[in-house]
């Protein structure tokens, strides 16, 4: 047997951290003095209770490391564990996007923004439309796409689009289309023909991942408001280059179409 001194050295977990653990019935003694209170371990508890120093190293909730320690199945216990590395690695990702929108925002002079008037004609494409939750663009772009690529295949006659109605950003809820050209489209699943209309647009190019896309639409949006061309409508994006392209992040160019006055 060790005592709680003993074993607290042998695991690297504060003694006031075991004594935490064996209120939360996470990791219990496997004696505890009657008399004197004294707690003590068995060399075999080692490997479990280095087990949850890296799982609390990772943030898992002591809830989850319970329920993790508890499961026999090999299996279930891997599902556990992936499900909170993905979740810390979609919040690294949101991290790293807020760090590159921060350096843009803050840097002491920032480049200009190159803007080209474009007159877009109506044009012929397979669309998925949905009212959404701003929240939720991301996962349903993803299906919406999926879907698109794979009715339209190589019939596709120009890059992905999608077009965001004003409540979408204003409401956080509003009504979304995303396409792909094409001179036949089908009819499949949610997937329909549409006609594109035509508009006048003020366009840049966001560079890189689509997080920090932000700071984009603030400069096209100052841009148009300080030329006095802004009108109401929805907001165009043409994904040139995505990850359907290349996996490299720093390739990905998105035009963004802010609606202005007639520009012929």
């Amino acid at each position: 047997m060790l005592t709680i001194g003993e074993f607290s050295r042998l695991t690297h977990l504060s003694v006031r951290t075991l004594r935490r653990y064996h209120e939360a019935a996470l990791l219990e003694p496997a004696v505890v003095d009657e008399t004197t209170g004294y707690r003590y371990y068995r060399v075999d508890q080692i490997p479990t209770a280095q087990v949850i120093h890296r799982l609390r190293d990772l943030d898992v909730p002591l809830s989850e490391v319970q329920r993790i320690l508890r499961t026999p199945d090999p299996g279930v216990r891997a599902a556990l564990v992936a499900d909170h590395l993905q979740r810390l690695e979609d919040v690294l990702d949101r991290t790293r996007a807020a760090v590159v929108s921060l350096r843009r925002l803050l840097r002491p002079d920032p480049a200009p923004i190159d803007v080209e008037l474009r007159a877009e004609p109506a044009r012929t494409v397979a669309a998925v439309e949905a009212v959404i939750g701003h929240g939720d663009v991301s996962a349903w772009y993803a299906g919406a796409m999926a879907e698109l690529e794979t009715a339209v295949g190589a019939a596709a006659t120009g890059p992905p689009g999608g077009s965001y109605d004003n409540a979408l950003f204003e409401q956080e809820r509003g009504h979304a289309t995303v396409y792909l050209p094409t001179a036949a489209p089908p009819r499949t699943g949610r997937v329909h023909p549409m006609i594109l209309p035509a508009a006048e647009l003020a366009v840049t190019t966001h560079v890189g991942e689509h997080d920090g896309v932000e700071v984009t639409y603030g400069e096209l949006g100052t841009w148009v408001v300080e030329n006095a061309m802004s009108v109401a409508g929805p907001v165009r994006e043409v994904y040139v280059v995505g990850p359907r392209d290349t996996s490299d992040p720093a390739a990905w160019r998105t035009q963004i179409g802010w609606p202005v006055f007639r520009v012929t």
